[in-house]
C-alpha cells in the first residue's frame, strides 16, 4: 500500500561506500541514505576535497544535484547548482572532487547499482594524481539487495 514517508538528515547514520589513498591521506565518498526501497535510492552525499570515482554507469535512470562545492564530471566542471541525468545503462564520469569537496543529493529510480566503464582509464587518473584505491569500505545494504561493488 503507498505510504507517506518522512526523514530529517540528522537522523540517519553516514556510511563510508568509496575510498581512496591520494598522496598518503585517505579520501573518501560518505553517504546518508534518506530511502531505499526496491523502486528507488535517495541519499545525501559528502566527498572529500580530490576523492575521485572511476567512470560508471548505474542501473537505473540516475539524478546528481550538486549542492556545495565542486567537482569534474568527464570534463565538464560541476559547481553548486550543477543538475546531472544519467540515463540507465549510460555512463558518467571520472569524477573529481574540487579542492573543497563537493556535497551532492542523488537519487537512483530502480537498481542503484553501478558497474565500471573504463577501467584502463581509471588505472591511468590514479597513477597521474598519485592515487591508491583502497578496499570498498563494508555497508548496511539492505536484506533484498546484494553489494556487488568490486572488492
Amino acid at each position: 500500500m503507498p505510504e507517506l514517508r518522512f526523514r530529517h538528515l540528522d537522523g540517519e547514520k553516514w556510511q563510508e561506500v568509496r575510498a581512496l589513498e591520494i598522496d598518503g591521506r585517505r579520501a573518501s565518498v560518505r553517504e546518508k541514505w534518506l530511502d531505499f526501497t526496491p523502486s528507488f535510492l535517495s541519499l545525501y552525499a559528502e566527498w572529500d576535497p580530490g576523492m575521485m570515482v572511476h567512470k560508471h554507469g548505474h542501473n537505473s535512470d540516475h539524478v546528481v544535484y550538486v549542492i556545495k562545492g565542486e567537482m569534474t564530471c568527464g570534463d565538464v566542471v560541476c559547481k553548486a547548482g550543477m543538475h546531472i541525468t544519467l540515463e540507465k545503462g549510460a555512463a558518467f564520469g571520472p569524477f573529481v572532487a574540487g579542492p573543497e569537496g563537493v556535497v551532492l543529493f542523488e537519487v537512483m529510480m530502480g537498481d542503484p547499482r553501478s558497474f565500471a566503464a573504463d577501467p584502463e582509464g581509471w588505472k591511468k587518473l590514479l597513477a597521474s594524481k598519485n592515487a591508491k584505491q583502497l578496499p570498498n569500505p563494508p555497508i548496511d545494504m539492505p536484506d533484498w539487495l546484494v553489494d556487488t561493488r568490486s572488492k
